[in-house]
């Protein structure tokens, strides 16, 4: 009340100002509702992004510390035992080059004797270049019978002095097993199944004469350390001189003793 008669007895003029100026404490909560002010958000506290150097120091701290690793777990290597084609300036001038195309005549220069050129050998018709491991391939070396030709008999059958050859007729009877008569004439019945049993084994082996084939081409190929590659195709068309192999050889004396055997008792 007293508030108001003093309010009362202000000139008209006063008596407006007072009446304009904003609530205080003193005078209560106000009835009207207050707009919300809007958020300003701090520069310092927005979200921070990853910029291109932040990345690149990233990714070179991790190829860091996986060379290091590489390098005291291989021992000579920080890429783990991987080299690229530019590491290697042979497999890269055999790139550059193109595929070599020669005959079983051609690829016998390539043996080792002239420095100058590189060593290859043969896989089932295929050229790699082995001149990484001249103790191995080159003269006076542990395997130098291998080195300018096709020696992919050899591979499979172990024979190194008889089957230096490409020629894989009938190498799959050394994984095809011997069935020894059990004596006594055998009724048609059992000679229609031992001829079906012959089929189904000559199938299965003539697949491991693939997969022992394939093994070799992966060690040439690049292999583990990557030293052997590819470099091209022994030419074996119409118009390279080529006369075939002849007659199918018979297994060389190693192959045909580790035949596995079994009696006509077991088959039966």
């Amino acid at each position: 009340m007293t508030a108001l008669r003093s309010r009362t007895n202000l000139p008209p003029k006063d008596r407006d100002a007072t009446s304009s100026a904003p609530p205080t404490a003193e005078d209560g909560p106000s009835s009207s509702p207050s707009k919300p002010k809007a958020y300003v958000s701090d520069e310092d506290e927005a979200p921070s992004h990853l910029s291109l150097l932040d990345i690149l120091r990233v990714l070179g701290g991790l190829f860091l510390l996986s060379g290091t690793l590489s390098y005291f777990i291989t021992g000579n290597s920080i890429l783990w035992g991987y080299r690229p084609a530019l590491t290697r300036p042979a497999q890269l001038k055999a790139w550059l080059r193109g595929p070599l195309n020669l005959t079983d005549r051609e690829l016998s220069i390539y043996n080792g004797t002239d420095p100058t050129i590189p060593i290859l050998l043969a896989v089932n018709g295929t050229i790699y270049d082995v001149s990484a491991s001249p103790h191995f391939y080159g003269p006076g070396g542990s395997y130098s019978f291998f080195a300018g030709r096709d020696a992919t008999r050899s591979f499979v059958t172990g024979c190194f002095d008889t089957d230096l050859n490409g020629d894989l007729r009938g190498v799959e009877e050394m994984f095809m097993t011997v069935e020894e008569e059990a004596g006594g004439e055998l009724t048609r019945e059992e000679r229609r199944e031992r001829k079906l049993r012959r089929e189904r084994a000559k199938r299965t082996a003539r697949k491991k004469v693939e997969e022992a084939v394939r093994g070799w081409e992966r060690m040439f190929d690049g292999g583990k350390d990557g030293k052997y590659f590819r470099v091209g195709k022994v030419d074996r068309g119409l118009g390279s001189g080529w006369e075939g192999w002849g007659e199918v050889k018979e297994l060389c004396q190693k192959a045909r003793e580790e035949r596995p055997r079994r009696t006509g008792e077991e088959v039966g």
